[in-house]
């Protein structure tokens, strides 16, 4: 019953955890495409022209599609394995998103001069992309939410895998690795065979 449970837990936080992948490689699919449209507008090689401060939106898009790839593999990596470090490690990554997206959510709704915290963006990416969630607010409000959730119940996932414990290398006391077995009290053992005369007469 127990491997059972954990091999469930096992697949739905494999599951849980690909939505966060396919999140990271829309980000890094969408920056790629920021970047191609900033170098046409720009020239052959704006990146190389220090007339043109840099993109910090589009680096900022694409290293954050990056990092939620980094985590969803070091996600699989966790749900596959069960062990106890690479939960933890896991889980920390997870906390540490959660506490960005909440800074970041709390300092736009909370102050209203949020926008002059961010440096001006010559690409306009950050404009077009402002603009796009005033006008789909709710969609983008649902899609967001729908994001946390699912990093909320990896958290919570990876927490319950690590509750139910490491794998069980056997299931019943016929088929079982002795070296991983307590030893029992009062056991009777064998007695040992001796190598050598016959403690009984020769016939003659």
């Amino acid at each position: 019953m127990g491997r059972m449970l954990r091999s469930c837990m096992q697949s739905m936080l494999k599951l849980v955890n690909s939505v966060m992948g396919m999140v990271g490689i829309a980000m890094i699919l969408y920056s790629m495409w920021l970047i191609r449209v900033w170098q046409i507008q720009m020239g052959d090689s704006p990146f190389d022209d220090s007339d043109y401060p840099p993109p910090w939106f589009i680096y900022t898009f694409l290293g954050l599609g990056v990092t939620l790839c980094v985590i969803t593999c070091s996600g699989h990596f966790a749900a596959e394995t069960a062990n106890g470090c690479c939960l933890y490690l896991y889980m920390l990554f997870i906390f540490l998103l959660l506490m960005l997206e909440a800074g970041v959510t709390a300092d736009v709704f909370l102050n209203r001069n949020w926008e002059e915290d961010f440096p001006e963006d010559p690409s306009g990416s950050f404009n077009n992309f402002k603009d796009f969630i005033r006008s789909n607010f709710q969609m983008c409000k649902s899609i967001g939410m729908s994001i946390v959730s699912v990093q909320g119940l990896s958290f919570l996932l990876a927490l319950v895998l690590k509750a139910l414990g490491p794998h069980q290398y056997y299931d019943s006391d016929d088929d079982y690795v002795p070296e991983r077995v307590p030893l029992l009290k009062n056991a009777v053992h064998p007695p040992a065979y001796v190598v050598g005369d016959s403690v009984y007469g020769s016939k003659k």
